[in-house]
């Protein structure tokens, strides 16, 4: 007979795999812009917008240093939420399109509190497999294929 606890909780780290993938996409992103024949202030606008990605996103969604970055996600009566150091938990509504496969899970989700428009909005966040211990990222790929309304708004 199945558990009916419905109790979940898993933490992660930054990923080097996520980051030397990261890194080779941006430095082809500048190789690139630097090979188009365009103006020299495109060039420029390219690699601006580049570096700002980078600056952007790089702490937050790859080395997980940022205080707003996602580090831990849990299941509990209330729903699903997820943790980052400058908002504590927080519920969310998981998407059906979120992915677990056996290198990477893609969770993606809708925040359920704040403004409006920062409800209306899917965001994702992706967690490879070197950045959790072996059994806690086949334990959360096992949660998010077989739990029980994983797809329900919090209550």
């Amino acid at each position: 007979m199945s558990s009916r606890n419905d109790r979940f909780e898993c933490r992660w780290r930054g990923s080097r795999i996520l980051l030397t993938a990261y890194l080779g996409c941006l430095s082809l992103a500048l190789v690139s812009t630097f090979l188009l024949a365009v103006p020299a202030w495109a060039k420029a606008l390219g690699v601006a917008l580049c570096l700002l990605h980078g600056a952007r996103y790089l702490r937050r969604s790859i080395l997980l240093d940022a205080p707003d970055a996602l580090t831990a996600l849990r299941r509990d009566s209330g729903g699903w939420q997820l943790w980052s150091q400058r908002h504590g938990w927080q519920p969310v509504q998981l998407r059906p399109d979120s992915v677990a496969l056996p290198f990477l899970v893609l969770l993606r989700y809708r925040p359920a509190t704040g403004h409006w428009l920062e409800r209306r909005w899917v965001r994702s966040v992706c967690i490879a497999a070197d950045g959790m211990a072996p059994d806690d990222h086949r334990r959360l790929r096992l949660r998010l294929k077989f739990s029980r309304q994983r797809w329900a708004a919090p209550e």
